[in-house]
């Protein structure tokens, strides 16, 4: 099969899977005599605090303000000098273009500030890995403190998810075998072709650029700061709704780690499996009747896509009018 149809074909696999998950989701909703689903969430998006969630999109926008200043440290020791705003501009692109493309902002993003700033992509992207990195150490230290404060209810929940089953646990060595097996072919091709070694080596300088940063403290207040704006963000939203403003800090630290749970299925945005497991946690952790849970998350993660969407066409439209005026 060729590779640009066996992509197509994963990638509609994948949209199929995220809509069934979501109508498997909606199911949950309890039907009411002369209401329909649909009324059931306006009902509950009608009766937020509407303030509370203006302020948590405020919070989101400083949290990525911030990520795009973070991109623009690490890129500096590479030789590329950055603006803010061209590394802001192709953060909130690459956004976009997760919700459409698992995985493809990462990419995008870089291309992005390619045709900003002329930054060579194999850089720009090495130092997305590094973040990434920095990112993954944060969510693990924020997970381990959530298990600390809940671990009985949420190892529960853990043992409760097929995914603990043992044959998850087979199809996570296979993949790490398949994994270590490509790794070994691209060894020997990065041995024998000098382009792909340029390409390498180019990211291997973005990804060890968080090792020469000539600020290191402030990158780490930054990173601290990032992961704090997205606690004070689930906590807004959870307080936003009478259904869940009295779960209290230690819920905002577990829907974290549901929240990790779900999105490292790689469906667009984590459409389904969000809506999946968390709704399913918030049911056996707290108690909350699986209709108001359904729909708070719906909504929660419908508000994020919606900030993200606008903020990530606003920034492709500002950067295509400043790439075509430079020409």
């Amino acid at each position: 099969m060729a590779p640009t149809l066996k992509s197509t074909l994963r990638y509609l696999g994948m949209l199929v899977l995220a809509a069934a998950l979501v109508w498997l989701s909606l199911k949950g909703i309890p039907d009411v005599e002369g209401e329909s689903k649909a009324v059931f969430l306006w009902q509950t998006w009608a009766r937020s605090n509407k303030w509370y969630l203006m302020v948590m999109a405020g919070a989101a926008m400083l949290s990525h303000v911030l990520r795009a200043y973070r991109w623009k440290m690490l890129l500096a020791p590479t030789g590329n000098q950055v603006t803010l705003g061209n590394s802001f501009l192709s953060l909130m692109v690459g956004y976009l273009v997760n919700l459409a493309v698992p995985r493809g902002g990462e990419v995008s993003r870089c291309y992005n500030l390619l045709k900003l700033q002329q930054t060579p992509v194999e850089v720009s992207f090495g130092t997305v890995v590094a973040e990434r990195v920095v990112d993954v150490l944060c969510l693990i230290a924020l997970i381990a403190i959530s298990f600390f404060v809940e671990w009985d209810k949420l190892m529960a929940f853990m043992g409760a998810l097929p995914m603990s089953s043992g044959g998850g646990l087979l199809k996570g060595l296979a993949i790490g075998g398949m994994a270590l097996a490509a790794l070994v072919v691209a060894f020997f091709m990065v041995k024998k072709n000098e382009k792909v070694r340029k390409i390498v080596a180019g990211f291997k300088e973005g990804l060890l650029a968080v090792f020469r940063l000539k600020h290191n403290f402030t990158f780490a207040i930054i990173s601290i700061l990032i992961w704090l704006l997205y606690f004070v963000m689930s906590y807004l939203v959870i307080v936003a709704f009478p259904e869940t403003k009295g779960l209290g800090l230690s819920a905002v630290l577990t829907l974290f780690a549901m929240g990790a749970i779900a999105m490292a299925v790689p469906l667009p945005g984590g459409a389904g499996s969000y809506h999946t497991i968390v709704p399913l946690g918030l049911v056996m952790l707290y108690g909350l009747p699986q209709g108001d849970a359904i729909a708070f998350v719906f909504i929660f993660h419908a508000w994020q896509t919606f900030i993200m969407i606008v903020g990530g066409l606003l920034s492709l439209l500002v950067s295509y009018w400043m790439i075509q005026w430079r020409k």
